[in-house]
């Protein structure tokens, strides 16, 4: 008896042969931008346009129109040959062979004389996840629109030679068109104040261009296929390759017809420096993509070349391989996928993509004669050796495990592919302790490892060094001072290994961490204290793990040693915080580790959440002033011993400055969390408060730059 097809198995098909053809494509429009490079950002531009218009279009179009050619290869060798050629790419990249319901693994199980059915409820779990991201996605894109409708509606009209009306608005928000079909130039109030006629003249150029190309629909035509492919990570990217090409189209456009480079530049400065940047893709503003890049190319009066001869043959032959492949593969019949193994035993590997890094992942699951799985995890980037998971399962083709260590929370939920080879999933990580809803989710996709492909694991890392006496002089034996890169984030001191690891700090940053001191607690330093960044690794005369005063200690001597540094202590009022126990008492949890027990604070993720295990009062205070606050802050909560808690806050303006971290914007919505003086009361049950406070003054009375290594 032969199975019934499900339609769902059908729909998944489709879908999945419809966005690996996209991507593909998308891969292919990249590479037409890197030979164009050079040539004008309106090429480019519509370049990327088509690549989006492509998730509209499923190539299964031009497929069955090659279909129905019934073209006669003469022979049935002939057929088949020319089937085998192309027999990789017309297959579907997850095929619909089922998983077996409720196995931990599905490979080596004896045949069924019954049919084996697809459950639709997956498929009915998936469309509604769909539909919650599209239903996300138009909330959001609806609330900015009638934010803006409003201030529409509360506008002026302006007499002015333009294509279009235009209207002054009250606010911040930069110019720019707003409008699909029927755009209308919105300027703020007070735009010429801000503005020297010239400056006026070239944003008003700029906007003209995105009238002239319609810039507001092409980009409404992309919003359309983020509705409908958010789960897509290519969609993002074209969003963000339509931004850069078409501001530097417009760019290009104001230049080209005689507009004054300084002036254009130091307008879109102004903009910037004065007012928000619209909130809307389809609302063409000035200060889209990046800014920095844009003044450079304007300042430089960069002048794209007129496409060549052989560039022009390359897109013409790029647009039949679009239209004749798709016919191509839809002429012949592709050979039935191989035989998959969906085994979840051996090693997967994949990388996990984040803001400031890449970090490769492994997991080597195994499975014992009784049938229960076991797994150990690797982070090859982050000296992570043989953890095991706290939990996994493989049923239905969905991996699942968790791993629960210090303060992360890590867990993962992926789905293997018909193939076999790889699965596709999210992997949540959060900080212990925190809510769940402050997780962050990353896609990771796994893909099995052959002897050929498969990562080397590094050795485990020597044994933890025993700490240093007490009574011991750490003192430094050996230093290696150097500059940080230009466009390096990390900011961090501490003990790696057997040495002292300092990156892009400043010196007034090592002074403030030698000491315990705020910005405002050091003075009458040069200006580079402030500016000046470095990397440093630094061994002590003394063999251990030195303790958080050795640290410091080694950090005073290298001061003084390498950077001349002499100062002297006086005592001043200052603007501080003050932190003490609100009514009530300590919302916090007392820690009864035991003695020597390891204890710390970590920063995230998400930010801006302070995670605190096994620490005291002071560290605590610690963190706030060298972190988060711009002034000092004194510790009279009068409470001892060590405590472990959670603190999730919104920071403002005035907290994690110098940092380089990237901070959620404000949120008025019901679930997010309070300002940090609410947070500390009602979270930890300590109030923070600004004041007056004598402290210790730090005077710098001489320093120069590191000597050499």
């Amino acid at each position: 008896m032969t199975a019934p097809v499900s339609w769902a198995s059908l729909w998944n098909s489709a879908l999945f042969i419809h966005l690996w053809q996209s991507t593909l494509f998308v891969v292919v429009v990249w590479l037409l931008t890197l030979a164009l490079r050079r040539n004008a950002a309106r090429t480019r531009y519509r370049l990327w346009m088509v690549s989006s218009v492509k998730f509209l279009i499923p190539f299964s179009l031009l497929m069955a129109a090659g279909q129905s050619l019934h073209l006669d290869f003469g022979s049935t060798g002939s057929q088949h040959t020319f089937s085998s050629a192309v027999e990789s790419i017309g297959q579907p990249l997850f095929a619909t062979t089922p998983f077996a319901a409720n196995a931990v693994i599905v490979s080596h199980l004896p045949a069924a004389p019954a049919p084996v059915h697809h459950p639709i409820s997956v498929l009915w779990l998936l469309a509604v996840i769909w539909a919650a991201g599209a239903t996300f996605l138009l909330a959001r894109w609806m609330r900015s629109w009638l934010s803006i409708h409003r201030a529409l509606q509360t506008s002026s009209p302006l007499d002015l030679h333009f294509p279009v009306p235009v209207r002054v608005v009250p606010g911040r928000i930069e110019p720019g068109l707003f409008g699909v079909f029927r755009p209308v130039l919105l300027l703020p109030s007070g735009l010429t104040d801000h503005l020297s006629p010239p400056q006026l003249e070239a944003i008003l150029a700029h906007e003209k261009c995105h009238v002239h190309r319609r810039d507001n629909l092409t980009a409404a035509l992309h919003m359309v296929v983020e509705v409908l492919f958010w789960f897509h990570p290519a969609v993002w990217w074209i969003r963000v390759r339509l931004l850069e090409e078409r501001e530097r189209a417009c760019d290009e456009a104001v230049l080209a017809s005689g507009g004054e480079p300084f002036s254009y530049a130091e307008g879109m400065l102004n903009v910037c420096k004065f007012y928000v940047e619209a909130p809307l893709s389809c609302m063409s503003g000035v200060t889209g993509s990046d800014l920095k890049k844009r003044i450079a190319r304007v300042m430089s009066q960069h002048r794209s070349r007129p496409l060549g001869a052989g560039m022009k043959i390359l897109l013409g032959t790029a647009a039949l391989a679009v239209v004749g492949l798709p016919v191509s593969f839809g002429i012949v019949r592709p050979r039935p996928a191989a035989k998959a193994n969906h085994s979840i035993v051996g090693t997967w590997q994949g990388t996990l993509h984040l803001p400031a890094a890449n970090l490769r992942r492994v997991l080597k699951i195994k499975k014992s004669p009784a049938g229960t799985l076991t797994a150990m995890f690797y982070g090859i980037d982050e000296n992570v050796r043989g953890l095991q998971p706290s939990a996994i399962s493989f049923q239905n083709g969905v991996l699942q495990y968790a791993i629960q260590v210090g303060f992360i929370d890590v867990k993962y939920t992926g789905k293997m592919s018909a193939d076999g080879n790889s699965i596709s999933g999210t992997a949540t990580l959060r900080p212990g302790g925190t809510p769940a809803q402050s997780g962050r989710s990353v896609p990771l996709i796994f893909k099995r490892a052959t002897r050929e492909t498969a990562w080397t694991i590094p050795p485990p890392p020597s044994p933890r060094i025993a700490p240093m006496p007490a009574s011991a002089s750490p003192g430094i034996k050996v230093a290696t001072i150097t500059p940080t890169k230009s466009g390096t984030r990390r900011h961090s001191l501490g003990w790696q290994l057997n040495q002292l690891v300092v990156a892009g700090f400043t010196l007034d940053d090592l002074i403030g961490s030698a000491y315990n001191l705020s910005d405002q607690q050091i003075i009458n330093g040069p200006g580079w204290m402030r500016s000046e960044r470095f990397d440093i690794t630094a061994r002590p005369k003394v063999t251990g793990t030195p303790s958080g005063k050795q640290l410091n200690e080694m950090v005073k001597v290298l001061l003084a040693d390498r950077f001349q540094l002499k100062t002297h202590t006086v005592q001043k009022t200052l603007s501080a915080y003050i932190l003490t126990v609100a009514k009530g008492g300590p919302k916090m949890t007392k820690d009864n580790s035991k003695a020597g027990s390891p204890g710390g604070l970590l920063f995230g993720p998400p930010m801006p959440t302070l995670r605190v295990h096994n620490a005291t009062m002071k560290d605590f205070r610690n963190a706030m002033q060298s972190v988060v606050l711009d002034r000092p802050v004194l510790n009279h909560t009068g409470l001892t011993g060590r405590w472990s808690f959670s603190l999730h806050w919104i920071p403002d303006a005035s907290q994690f400055i110098g940092m380089g971290w990237k901070m959620p914007p404000p949120s008025d919505t019901a679930k997010a969390p309070p300002p940090l003086f609410t947070a500390i009361r009602e979270q930890l049950g300590l109030t923070l408060e600004a004041g007056k406070a004598s402290v210790p003054v730090l005077v710098v009375d001489h320093v120069k730059h590191p000597s050499a290594n």
